[in-house]
C-alpha cells in the first residue's frame, strides 16, 4: 500500500496516523463484532469467549479499575495474593493472542444506530460501531466523608472481609458504620478477631435488634460520630479519632461504602440503572443472561452486582461473552451468512468516496526491490495497491492480496485503467493457504497488519510463500512511540500493535530457523524522503532470503 495518506476519514492503517507524534491525530472510526467498555476482570474475560470464536473485539479500558488501591487480590483460585495489575496483563495478553485488541481509552457516549449497530463516541473524536456492545466499567465507591478514609483505602482501611479480612485477623480493626448495610459485614470481622470495635457514625435505618446482638457477643460498639483516622509515622492506620475527640487505637479500620454503577456511557442508547436491593447504590439491571433492557447491549461485573470478587466478575465475563458469541452466531444463521468483523473494518476503511492513500509506491520497497531480478512477486496487504502496480511497471507478475473487497476494486480499476496485470486475491492471511499453493521471489508486507493467533497460522503462511531463493521484504513503522501513555481524558488509542503480528516477531522467526532463513537487513531506519514518502518518521526494515534447496 502507499505510505501517504490523502486526505480521508478512513485512514486505512490506523498506526498510519497515530505513532507519528503529530499533535493532531485524525479522528478514526473502526467497525467490530463486539466492543467491551471496560478492561479489568470481566471484560477480558468476555472478550477472550468472544475472539476465540473468530469474533472482532475492541476492548476499550480507561486504566482505573475498582481494586486500583489494592496492592493483591484474594479468593481468586490460582492467583491468590496476586496483584490486581498481573491479572489485567496476563489477561490482555491471551485476549491479544487470539487477535481481540485492547485500547487505552475512554467512551463518552454509546448510541444504537437505525441499522441496529451502536456508535461508540471516544475521547479525541474517534468512533467504534459495534453490533454488539459488552459495559464491563465496574462501580464507584463513594466513601464518607470522613478525613483519612480516602487516603487509606485499599490498604489499612478496608471494605470487604473476603478481599482483605484474613490480612487483619487478630488485630485491632475499627469498623465504621455508615448506612444500614454496614452492619451486614460484621459478624464475619468479629470471627475474623476479637479485637473488634463498632462505631454507628451514622445509626440512621440500622437494625436495632442486630445492634444489641453484637454488644451481647462482646463486641465493642461506640454510638458517634468519627472525625477522623489517624495514621502513624509510618503512614499506617493506627487510630480513629471520634468526635469528642477520644481515639480508638487500630491497625486497621473497615468501612462499607456506597456505590454507583458506572453506567453514564450509555445514557445515550436509553439505559439508566436501578437501586440496589440494599439501598446502598444503584446498579444496571440485566437479565439472566447479561442482556440489559437495550436489545445487544450487555453487562458484566460489578456494574451489574457490587457483591462480585474478581473471580466471581470474571466467570460472569466469560459467561456473557459466550451468551454474546451464540447471539451473532445465531443472527448470522438467520441471515445466511458467515460475517467477518475484520473485513467489514478494512472495507469501511476503503468505503469512502476519496483514496486512502496516495499512488506512491513505498520508499523502501523501491529501493530494495530496485535491485532484484523480476519474478513473481506477492504483496500483502496491498491496500489500494501502489506496491503492487509499480511492481508490475517495472516487469513483475504480480499477485495482490488484501482482506478489503473494497480495496482490491480500487486496484483492480487503476490496473485496467494502467493497462497493467495483477492477479487480485481476498482474503486474511489466516485463513487456510491464503495464497494458494504458488510461491513467490518476492513476498512484501509494507505496514501491513494481521491478526495474532497462538497457532501462528497466519506468520506460517506468509514464510511459506516465500519460494527457495526467494526475499522476504518487511516494512513497518518502528511503533515505540505507540507505548507511550495517553492521556485518555483527551485523546483514545485506536489501534493496539500488540494484538498484531510485528515486524520483530516476524525476524525471530526467522533467526529461530537460520538452516532455511538468511536475514540480511532487520534495523530500525528513517523512512525514505522524496516523493513516496511524506512522513519523516522511523521504520522498521527487515530483509531476508530463503535459502535455495
Amino acid at each position: 500500500m502507499s505510505d501517504d495518506p490523502a486526505q480521508s476519514p478512513h485512514p486505512v492503517r490506523s498506526e498510519h496516523t497515530e505513532h507519528v507524534g503529530h499533535a493532531q491525530h485524525p479522528a478514526l472510526e473502526r467497525h467490530c463484532d463486539v466492543a467491551v467498555i471496560g478492561g479489568s476482570a470481566a471484560g477480558l474475560a468476555a472478550a477472550l469467549q468472544i475472539s476465540r470464536q473468530r469474533r472482532s473485539v475492541l476492548v476499550v479500558d480507561d486504566g482505573t479499575p475498582r481494586n486500583a488501591p489494592a496492592a493483591h487480590m484474594h479468593g481468586y483460585l490460582g492467583h491468590e495474593g496476586v496483584p490486581p495489575g498481573e491479572l489485567t496483563e496476563a489477561g490482555r495478553a491471551e485476549v491479544r493472542a487470539y487477535g481481540g485488541e485492547v485500547l487505552s481509552g475512554r467512551v463518552v457516549g454509546v448510541h444504537r444506530r437505525d441499522d441496529g449497530r451502536f456508535r461508540l463516541d471516544l475521547t479525541g473524536g474517534h468512533v467504534l460501531v459495534a453490533r454488539r456492545v459488552l459495559a464491563a466499567t465496574g462501580l464507584s465507591d463513594e466513601l464518607p466523608a470522613i478525613d483519612g478514609v480516602a487516603e487509606g483505602w485499599g490498604r489499612g482501611v478496608i471494605h470487604c472481609p473476603f478481599c482483605h479480612g484474613f490480612e487483619v485477623r487478630d488485630r485491632r480493626l475499627v469498623q465504621i458504620v455508615t448506612h444500614p448495610l454496614g452492619l451486614h459485614p460484621t459478624p464475619l470481622f468479629r470471627h475474623l478477631t476479637e479485637r473488634l470495635t463498632v462505631v454507628l457514625h451514622n445509626p440512621t435505618g440500622l437494625d436495632r435488634e442486630a445492634v444489641e446482638d453484637l454488644a451481647a457477643s462482646g463486641v465493642a460498639v461506640e454510638r458517634g460520630e468519627v472525625g477522623r483516622v489517624l495514621t502513624g509515622p509510618d503512614g499506617e492506620v493506627s487510630g480513629v479519632e471520634l468526635g469528642d475527640g477520644r481515639v480508638l487505637e487500630a491497625d486497621a479500620v473497615a468501612v462499607g461504602p456506597r456505590f454507583r454503577a458506572r453506567a453514564d456511557v450509555l445514557a445515550g442508547a436509553g439505559l439508566g440503572t436501578t437501586p440496589h436491593r440494599s439501598g446502598a447504590g444503584d446498579v444496571l439491571a440485566v437479565d439472566p443472561r447479561g442482556e440489559t433492557a437495550v436489545p445487544g447491549i450487555y453487562a458484566a461485573g460489578n456494574i451489574t452486582d457490587p457483591s462480585l470478587q474478581v473471580l466471581p466478575s470474571a466467570a460472569q465475563g466469560s459467561q456473557v461473552g459466550a451468551v454474546i458469541a451464540f447471539s451473532l452466531a445465531e443472527e448470522d444463521l438467520r441471515a445466511a451468512v458467515r460475517h467477518s468483523g475484520e473485513q467489514a473494518d478494512w472495507d469501511h476503511r476503503y468505503g469512502g468516496p476519496d483514496r486512502a492513500w496516495s499512488t506512491n509506491p513505498n520508499g523502501t520497497l523501491v529501493h530494495e526491490a530496485g535491485a532484484l531480478a523480476p519474478g513473481r512477486a506477492l504483496d500483502v496487504g496491498t491496500g489500494e495497491g501502489a506496491d503492487a502496480l509499480w511492481l508490475a511497471e517495472h516487469g513483475w507478475k504480480v499477485t495482490a492480496a488484501d482482506i478489503s473487497g473494497n480495496a482490491l476494486a480500487r486496484v483492480r480499476a487503476e490496473a485496467e485503467r494502467r493497462g497493467l496485470a495483477v492477479e487480485l486475491v481476498r482474503g486474511d492471511v489466516g485463513d487456510p493457504a491464503p495464497f494458494g499453493t504458488e510461491t513467490f521471489d518476492l513476498v512484501s508486507l509494507q505496514y501491513g497488519s494481521f491478526k495474532r493467533t497462538p497457532d501462528q497460522r497466519g506468520l506460517r503462511s506468509l514464510l511459506a510463500a516465500v519460494a527457495p531463493g526467494g526475499t522476504l521484504l518487511v516494512v513497518h513503522h518502528d511503533l515505540t512511540p505507540l507505548r507511550e501513555p495517553v492521556d485518555v481524558a483527551a485523546q483514545s488509542r485506536m489501534y493496539d500493535p500488540e494484538a498484531f503480528v510485528g515486524v520483530d516477531e516476524i525476524a525471530a522467526a526467522l533467526s529461530a530457523d537460520p538452516g532455511t532463513w538468511r536475514v540480511e537487513i532487520h534495523e530500525t531506519r528513517p523512512r525514505p524522503p522524496g516523493a513516496a514518502s511524506t512522513h519523516h518518521v522511523d521504520d522498521v526494515v527487515l530483509r531476508a532470503t530463503r535459502r535455495a534447496v
